[in-house]
């Protein structure tokens, strides 16, 4: 009998789009775009994982609006001309074999943030900022209070997702991820610690919830049946009273019905000061809960460094596929290291032909 060699780099077929492996980029903030443009930065960053074997390249949180930024350089797909420049780093990337994938994202309440090497807080209008939205006007943490969107205000944001969606597929980019996680206006609605609306959009779970299947309908109807589409959720606020993974799990199930393909299980993210057990793999058992329950594909994030722990992860079942960021940052070759170490075949890049050998 022929021993499986490697589950990792098995490749990942989701409806017209087939992923070469299991290894794939967490979307990471960049704060260093120019009124929502990529750019060089863009290129080279999203370009180094392509040329180093990753299967899916998944951009930073990509703003559907200018107010949906998290920071004032954050990128974004709310124009043309942001479309236009993104298509040069997905032609790129395709160039070296890799799938790409966007994330679309608005960060409510926690938008016209600083850029983390700049301190903390809300940035002002005079420096740039403007004033973030929010499902009402609390705060989040030490942020400037948003304004509260009216009920005509937040039946507007699937139009904007489903016009960011329609640009990006125009612009190469193969899947989309729905960004419905780490506190950000989508999370901002489903949880109960920060919902406390008593419109539609409110209350119960099916009114928190509202939004979220609001924009996949808009989206998936903009896009078509050919396109994976993913969403990415907070499985737990970790704070009692909050949004849990038993609620991830029925959101699953509605996303499933309305045309979501897999589900990118992270945690966190909502409340300033929520105890999280960080460790190795620590979010796993919420992408395994979550595939088991829901009846649909879920990637593992959050602290996989090692190849034969990742391994594990997709061996296992726990996960279809793994979402890498600091282990990638700190090597973006990382997958190449990694099928090499697992005794598995790998797509090698002509110019590496020096390095195949590994010594």
């Amino acid at each position: 009998m022929t021993r499986h060699v490697s589950y990792l780099f098995e490749p990942f077929s989701v409806r017209a789009v087939t992923v070469p492996n299991r290894v794939w980029v967490s979307p990471m903030c960049q704060y260093s775009a120019t009124d929502g443009l990529p750019g060089d930065w863009h290129l080279v960053h999203l370009g180094q994982f392509a040329v180093g074997g990753a299967g899916l390249v998944m951009t930073e949180a990509t703003a559907v609006s200018a107010v949906g930024r998290i920071s004032p350089q954050d990128t974004g797909i709310w124009t043309g001309e942001q479309a236009d420049a993104w298509r040069r780093i997905t032609r790129f990337m395709h160039e070296q074999g890799a799938v790409t994938g966007i994330q679309l994202a608005h960060a409510g309440r926690k938008g016209s943030s600083r850029r983390p090497w700049e301190g903390t807080g809300s940035v002002p209008p005079e420096e740039g900022g403007w004033t973030p939205v929010g499902p009402t006007a609390e705060a989040f943490g030490e942020y400037v209070a948003p304004h509260a969107l009216s009920t005509e205000e937040v039946a507007e944001i699937p139009g904007q997702f489903a016009a960011a969606a329609r640009r990006a597929v125009g612009a190469g980019f193969d899947v989309l991820e729905l960004h419905f996680a780490h506190g950000y206006l989508v999370h901002q609605f489903l949880s109960p610690l920060s919902n406390a609306r008593e419109d539609r959009y409110g209350g119960d779970f099916e009114g928190r919830a509202r939004l979220a299947l609001e924009i996949t309908d808009a989206v998936r109807a903009e896009v078509g049946d050919a396109v994976p589409l993913f969403a990415r959720l907070s499985a737990t606020d970790w704070v009692d009273g909050g949004w849990t993974v038993e609620d991830s799990v029925l959101l699953a199930k509605l996303l499933r019905e309305r045309g979501v393909d897999l589900i990118d299980a992270s945690t966190g993210g909502n409340v300033p000061k929520a105890s999280i057990p960080v460790g190795p793999g620590y979010q796993v058992p919420f992408a395994d809960r979550i595939r088991a329950e829901a009846g649909l594909p879920a990637a593992a994030v959050g602290m996989i460094t090692e190849p034969e722990h990742a391994e594990k992860v997709v061996a296992s079942g726990a996960a279809d596929a793994v979402f890498l960021g600091r282990a990638l940052l700190r090597d973006p070759h990382w997958p190449l290291r990694a099928a090499h170490a697992l005794g598995a075949g790998v797509r090698w890049p002509d110019q590496y032909a020096r390095a195949k050998s590994w010594h």
